[in-house]
């Protein structure tokens, strides 16, 4: 009951406190992952310059990535607005389908969908885009202060009075980093993969934003479950717009639906080997704990938060009960 009750205060607490907990998830993240770099450009330039060359190079990615998110989105979004035409005739031809079958879509739009709404949409867009700006910021000044003292904080963990929970500490950390560092390498990998043939087969399939739908793939397939499965639903209701055939349409979903089952759960296995250290459930269960907690933060960030949860619990006899039991399947921990 002691265990039971601090797991509900401590997801009580990391739901409460997102503000602060959800910038230091992604900073140690991406500490992790620049580190390498940070200590190399330290060992022959001033500290501070190799800072500010890791931060820049850390920002040009980043930048980067959002670029290309925005670019496919956008394109995609004035496609929708120039086609109008078509678009306003499928919804036509849905609306008359559903009053047919006794739903009237007007008087649903008529009590939902008004000035009032429109203003309130507003309002969560600029809010969540303002959101956006203050947790990149905080992130930022996370990752600045946290590579200037990873020494520091290597070398109070090795003169810890408490000897072994310094080695669990010092251990788990460069573990957790190191598979950080992979998982990200394999997730690239996969993304890229994952984009070459979702623009590859909708440009087979004669669909109009081939490339923009391959960018949009590449993009969400950093959301273990849930983006692929959003990269899969959107490209098929714009095949709905373009082909007027249901037929055509469910094959498109189902041949992309076939590129991310044989991406994610064929090639990415073998190619990460134990990189996860988790079972597929729990690659599963944490995507959706997390967005439950954090949005579309905890989306992003929790399958290496339970990594890092997972590595440091292996790290003691104690715990490594844990990791034992929701870690990685025994063929793909001895790989």
């Amino acid at each position: 009951m002691v265990g039971v009750g601090t797991a509900i205060l401590v997801v009580a607490g990391l739901a409460v406190g997102q503000a602060v907990f959800a910038p230091l998830s992604f900073a140690l993240f991406i500490i992790a992952i620049v580190w390498p770099l940070q200590s190399r450009l330290q060992a022959r330039l001033p500290k501070l310059v190799a800072l500010a060359i890791s931060m820049l190079v850390t920002i040009v990615v980043i930048g980067a990535f959002a670029w290309v998110i925005t670019w496919g989105l956008n394109r995609v979004g004035r496609y929708v607005v120039t086609d109008a035409a078509r678009f306003q005739l499928l919804y036509n031809q849905l609306t008359e389908w559903l009053e047919g079958h006794g739903i009237v879509v007007e008087n649903i739009w008529t009590e939902h969908f008004n000035v009032g709404w429109v203003l309130r949409l507003f309002q969560e867009v600029t809010t969540r885009i303002n959101g956006a700006l203050s947790f990149s910021l905080v992130v930022l000044i996370y990752v600045i202060l946290g590579l200037m003292e990873v020494d520091d904080a290597a070398r109070r963990i090795r003169n810890m009075k408490n000897q072994e929970a310094g080695r669990v500490l010092l251990a788990g950390a460069l573990s957790t980093a190191a598979k950080f560092r992979r998982y990200l390498l394999v997730r690239s990998l996969m993304s890229v993969i994952t984009g070459v043939l979702v623009w590859g087969f909708i440009s087979l399939c004669g669909l109009p934003l081939a490339q923009e739908w391959g960018v949009i793939a590449f993009a969400l397939n950093y959301i273990p479950f849930i983006g692929p499965l959003v990269a899969t639903v959107l490209p098929t209701l714009f095949a709905v717009a373009q082909f007027e055939a249901w037929q055509s349409a469910i094959l498109v979903f189902g041949c992309l639906n076939l590129i991310q089952f044989l991406v994610g759960s064929y090639l990415e296995p073998r190619i990460a080997g134990s990189v996860l250290s988790m079972s597929p459930f729990m690659v599963l269960f944490s995507v959706f704990f997390w967005t439950f907690l954090w949005g579309i933060a905890g989306a992003f960030i929790g399958v290496p938060i339970v990594i890092a949860v997972l590595t440091i619990c292996d790290q003691h006899n104690s715990s490594r009960w844990v990791s034992e039991l929701f870690g990685a399947p025994a063929a793909l921990r001895d790989r």
